[in-house]
């Protein structure tokens, strides 16, 4: 299988409580269609050799919406590197790029999926797509050491040095395929939700003594939507830009 191949999980198994709806939240509808279609739709520009979706064990909605792209089930919400784990078998003996990025974050364009697939082809096994926040909130920080990403620090675990910084995780990544498996197997959950969290994936390759890097998007691609007043706020910026 070709090393230039790309392909994509899109995680879609989270709940729409938050955006006070029954709906899945990827089917929420941003400018008349859901959430996750925007996604699929700029995969499909890249193009994409492989787009999977996970879904929880009632995504039936995601399902008929995704098809005919196939859909793996996320048994037991235990994190975000434990969601990507149902796609093992779709991506076995896949050795190109692999872009994981989250259903609820519809608003990032070709231009940032090929960049960082770009990056990654430089020889980094981990490639974190970060945005300067123009206020940092409670986002995780990217700490750079010698141009190279050094790890992932969540906001309530940050020093008061790494909060001053303003290059923030969007939550995309892109890994190579060759690699992606044997480091999620190495994350592990001990912290206080118990959970896998796909951020520990960079400590795990640095630990490997493989390379991780970073791109940089504008603040508005990295939007993740989990409230009525992101989405509304989303809209409104996507409209002013038609």
């Amino acid at each position: 299988m070709s090393q230039n191949q790309i392909a994509a999980v899109i995680l879609g198994a989270g709940k729409g409580t938050r955006m006070k709806t029954d709906l899945p939240k990827v089917m929420v509808p941003l400018l008349g269609k859901p959430m996750i279609r925007h996604i699929i739709n700029t995969l499909e520009t890249l193009p994409a050799d492989k787009i999977a979706v996970v879904v929880s064990p009632q995504g039936e909605l995601v399902r008929k919406e995704v098809a005919p792209y196939p859909t793996v089930v996320q048994e037991q919400p235990l994190g975000t590197a434990h969601a990507v784990l149902p796609a093992r078998e779709l991506l076995k003996d896949f050795e190109g790029d692999v872009i994981v990025v989250f259903g609820d974050q519809p608003t990032f364009s070709k231009e940032t999926f090929l960049k960082a697939v770009a990056k990654r082809r430089e020889g980094n096994a981990v490639v974190v797509v970060g945005f300067r926040a123009e206020d940092p909130l409670r986002y995780g920080r990217l700490i750079l050491k010698n141009g190279e990403l050094e790890k992932i620090v969540e906001f309530k675990d940050a020093t008061d040095e790494e909060k001053a910084i303003n290059l923030c995780n969007s939550g995309m990544m892109c890994f190579d395929g060759r690699r992606l498996f044997e480091i999620l197997d190495e994350i592990g959950n001990e912290n206080a939700a118990g959970e896998y969290y796909l951020t520990d994936a960079v400590s795990v390759a640095r630990k490997k003594g493989l390379k991780c890097a970073v791109v940089e998007c504008p603040e508005l691609e990295a939007a993740g939507i989990d409230t009525l007043e992101k989405l509304a706020f989303v809209e409104n910026c996507l409209k002013r830009k038609e």
